[in-house]
């Protein structure tokens, strides 16, 4: 059988961009590294367009969204449980400190207005600040118009925040320490940075794009899962690609590690950037600047996952261990010299009788030697402790650790440096930026290759965002 497309990866994005190739009268062929999806659940907003065009919900389509969304461990051995209610958590927050309760809902009100600017942008394809094109030029000025509509103090906020810290975000809004150190938590999610760095105020938006007001981190959903069973696509598993085919500059199909050689006038690749451009094609297709660009993207990996074995489920959704934003700096200086934090931030997420641990900072490189199974096991061991300082029955609980550093990210499902953002996003690594300046439409110097993943606009925890955009930009030079 002919194809029209070939998708590489089966991760959300790679099947929403494959699907909507699809519906479009596209023969697409995915192609997915691993012979089995691993059963986990995914992370992150989807946006509302591709829920409606791709007929999800019809499709069994589950959204999971914890309520508590977080608890943070607080240093007395209680807890500060934020709810999906916001007067529910300014409850919580005004046994510690009314003054805070009090600022919560405007905070949030203000957060939820920036998000929606953001979720607006990342619904389509990044602006071209260069064009010249008319229907271009139109949509810039209709987003200038939505910036406007912010009002005189949501345009302040929106020039002002962007570029700032997330600690000086937070220290102009609150005192608890226990309620900064979760939402600077989320400005520092898979960054190679801490609290105090330039610019991490992105992050917290970022991570709230898609939520209620007063929650600033994003859903669990089975989308992959339902998108795996779609009909519309041929899907093969356990095959990995050894080489993207070019020919005269332009891509006609890929190559198996396995020698096959498969067909097609389009190629999309949802592995990162740097994997795809650096890994899968001949160097002499690409300019030495394109690749030198490609080559510094940061990717740099920070974040272990490690995955606790219960006999019993735990007795919480969501719990976050890092008390101030100090202790997240503090974990952060670790890492800036290439070494394992010694106190690590953990946010733990149940999953029945399963607790996933977000573990940062765990460096991809160490300077004195690489990952080996001690230093897996005394991280673990590291995450047990600290949990259990403040879950003391889940000790006698735990049957099974499983560690994956960033390096067995890298490893096991082709993660460069184990990020799973594809790329960090930094305010220089996000909308037309994204992969690399000059390359922000998902397109490549190769014709007819394109990237979909989460190292393009706009970027990881936007379940889908980018598959679509890059799908809808393939259609639009195919009927040129």
């Amino acid at each position: 059988m002919s194809h029209d497309a070939i998708v590489i990866g089966a991760g959300v994005n790679g099947l929403v961009a494959a699907h909507a190739l699809a519906r479009a009268g596209k023969r697409v062929l995915v192609l997915e590294r691993r012979a089995a999806a691993d059963g986990s659940p995914d992370v992150g907003w989807i946006p509302a367009q591709v829920v409606r065009e791709l007929g999800l919900e019809r499709h069994g389509l589950a959204i999971h969204r914890p309520d508590p969304w977080i608890a943070v461990a607080l240093p007395d051995g209680g807890r500060l449980e934020l709810s999906q209610d916001i007067g529910k958590s300014v409850e919580a927050i005004r046994r510690l400190n009314p003054a805070d309760a009090a600022r919560w809902p405007a905070f949030c009100g203000r957060m939820s207005r920036l998000a929606r600017v953001l979720e607006e942008l990342y619904t389509q394809p990044a602006p071209d600040v260069e064009t010249r094109e008319l229907g271009e030029l139109l949509r810039l000025g209709r987003l200038g118009l939505r910036v406007r509509r912010l009002g005189r103090q949501g345009m302040i906020d929106l020039l002002r925040i962007l570029p700032m810290s997330v600690a000086e975000l937070l220290d102009e809004w609150f005192e608890t320490d226990a309620l900064k150190a979760v939402l600077g938590a989320a400005g520092v999610m898979h960054l190679r940075q801490g609290p105090r760095s330039g610019g991490t105020a992105f992050g917290l938006l970022h991570h709230h794009v898609g939520s209620p007001a007063g929650v600033f981190r994003p859903p669990l959903s089975n989308v992959r899962e339902v998108l795996a069973r779609l009909p519309g696509v041929e899907l093969r598993r356990g095959v990995a690609v050894a080489r993207i085919v070019v020919v005269e500059g332009r891509a006609t199909g890929v190559v198996l590690t396995t020698g096959e050689e498969i067909a097609a006038p389009l190629v999309a690749s949802s592995a990162d950037p740097r994997a795809t451009l650096l890994g899968l094609v001949e160097p002499r297709w690409l300019d030495p600047e394109f690749v030198r660009a490609v080559r510094h993207i940061k990717c740099r990996g920070v974040a272990a996952r490690v995955t606790l074995t219960l006999g019993r489920a735990p007795e919480f959704s969501a719990l976050l261990v890092a008390p101030s934003l100090d202790y997240l700096e503090r974990a952060y200086d670790d890492a800036k010299y290439g070494r394992v934090s010694l106190n690590p931030w953990l946010e733990a997420r149940a999953e029945d009788q399963r607790v996933v641990v977000h573990v940062q900072y765990a460096p991809y490189s160490l300077p004195d030697g690489g990952w080996d199974e001690a230093r897996r096991q005394a991280l673990g061991d590291v995450v047990v402790g600290r949990l259990c300082e403040h879950v003391p029955a889940l000790r006698e609980t735990v049957t099974g650790c499983d560690v994956l550093t960033p390096r067995d990210l890298e490893d096991r499902y082709g993660l460069t440096e184990g990020h799973v953002y594809h790329g960090e996003l930094t305010l220089d690594q996000i909308l037309f930026m994204r992969p690399v300046p000059g390359w922000g439409r998902y397109r490549t110097p190769v014709g007819g290759l394109y990237l979909c993943g989460a190292g393009t606009h706009p970027g990881g925890a936007i379940a889908g965002g980018a598959g679509r955009n890059a799908a809808r930009e393939m259609l639009k030079d195919t009927e040129r």
